[in-house]
């Protein structure tokens, strides 16, 4: 099974995808920007784009590399990733889905202001990257494509992983993490 964690910049994805990986037996975190900073570093200028989802190589490593590991690992893969163009969703987890491999996709949603805030905690400011994104990202999850989405407004990260655990039908364990252990990730990702 793969599980997409969708979401705009500050809703919490990477966190949630560290936290259900602790929950999940068998589990594991993909990150498709990998692939985005390779294709960046062995690409010349000319042929740079602003976000490197718009390169089809992107894409079509990303839908590859996950459709080799589903099908050859028991494992749950977890993707923290966000994608707002419904063209790219349908070209990688609508393919994948057509091919047979089975993918829980959801949007991890909040408004604006909270997204803000969260980036705020983390140390982005009003005008970062991530904040001038989140415009953009509302917009796109606002495509009925985008219909599975989890308000986490008022959500911590363990009622984001309960709450996915039980819309994806999994088994989640206990969180064995000591609590200084459950922590530090989310306090690298805001100095970071």
């Amino acid at each position: 099974m793969i599980i997409w964690i969708n979401g705009a910049f500050g809703a919490g994805k990477t966190q949630t995808a560290i936290s259900l990986r602790h929950r999940l037996p068998n589990a594991f975190i993909h990150d498709p920007e990998e692939a985005g900073f390779y294709i960046r570093k062995h690409i010349p200028d000319s042929m740079q784009k602003p976000d490197f989802q718009e390169h089809t190589l992107w894409r079509s490593i990303v839908r590859e590399h996950l459709a080799y590991m589903a099908a050859n690992t028991e494992d749950i893969i977890i993707v923290p990733m966000t994608i707002t163009e419904p063209s790219y969703y349908e070209e990688i987890i609508g393919q994948l889905r057509s091919d047979g491999h089975r993918v829980y996709h959801l949007v991890l949603a909040a408004s604006e202001e909270t997204l803000r805030g969260r980036l705020a905690k983390r140390g982005n400011r009003q005008n970062s990257w991530a904040a001038r994104q989140i415009p953009r990202c509302v917009q796109g999850h606002s495509s009925p494509i985008f219909e599975n989405k989890l308000a986490t407004d008022n959500m911590s990260i363990d009622e984001t992983v309960a709450a996915i655990g039980r819309q994806a039908g999994l088994r989640l364990q206990k969180d064995h993490r000591s609590w200084w252990k459950t922590q530090w990730p989310r306090l690298t990702s805001r100095w970071r």
